[in-house]
């Protein structure tokens, strides 16, 4: 016999009996996606939080969000809340070109919505600075 305490009085349950609990509990783990996939959002509301999720990556190397940069060229909500991001980076020999995209993967993973995330690399067309938004040229000098 165990002894458990349940908000503040001493309970007794056998090894048994607790097995018998834990597998009553339901594996929420499998059921995560499908719960995502169930959540009703507007496509148009969910790349806003997948945009807004974009905007916390860096390039390690620049002091600006890899959206301003001018790197994210598209965003799509796809079947089932699945978010497919066309990017590129600075140049094709990127140091950062494993962890950037994986960056992103977990930022928008994390939206409760989010089904799933789809990174597709692209360099064309190649990236250049005027693709960078006028906060991100101010930032680094450019205007």
């Amino acid at each position: 016999m165990k002894n458990l305490w349940n908000f503040g009085r001493k309970k007794e349950e056998s090894d048994t009996d607790m097995a018998q609990q834990s597998q009553e509990i339901p594996n929420t783990m499998e059921s995560t996606n499908e719960a995502k996939i169930m959540d009703k959002i507007n496509p148009a509301e969910l790349k806003a939080l997948a945009v807004e999720q974009i905007k916390m990556v860096y390039d390690p190397e620049i002091p600006v969000n890899i959206y301003e940069l001018g790197l994210i060229y598209e965003v799509s909500i796809q079947e089932e809340n699945k978010v497919h991001v066309l990017m590129t980076l600075t140049a094709p020999a990127c140091p950062a070109a494993e962890i950037i995209p994986e960056e992103i993967k977990e930022k928008v993973n994390g939206i409760s919505y989010v089904s799933e995330t789809e990174i597709e690399l692209t360099f064309e067309p190649p990236w250049n600075p005027e693709m960078m938004s006028e906060e991100a040229k101010l930032e680094l000098g450019f205007l």
